[in-house]
């Protein structure tokens, strides 16, 4: 594991030392985790922009419906 050092305005380090009391739990686990769903959360952010941007896509579409199309084909021979 690797050891990172930053800085954090004192109010957030305040509630982060609050919070590590009250769950007895390391402050860096919190932070940890914190970090792991707010990364997790951006990721689904970028899905959610990229399925915005196909679905106004006019080639992408196409493509998707002649696919269908091929599917249904498959599936009623």
């Amino acid at each position: 594991m690797i050891t990172f050092t930053s800085t954090l305005p004192d109010e957030l380090l305040l509630k982060l030392n609050n919070m590590a009391k009250r769950m007895s739990m390391p402050k860096n686990k919190i932070i940890e985790k914190a970090l792991q769903i707010y990364l997790d959360q951006l990721t689904r952010a970028e899905y959610v922009q990229s399925y915005k941007q196909a679905a106004t896509d006019k080639d992408l579409l196409d493509l998707a419906e002649e696919g269908m199309e091929d599917y249904l084909k498959q599936l009623n021979s």
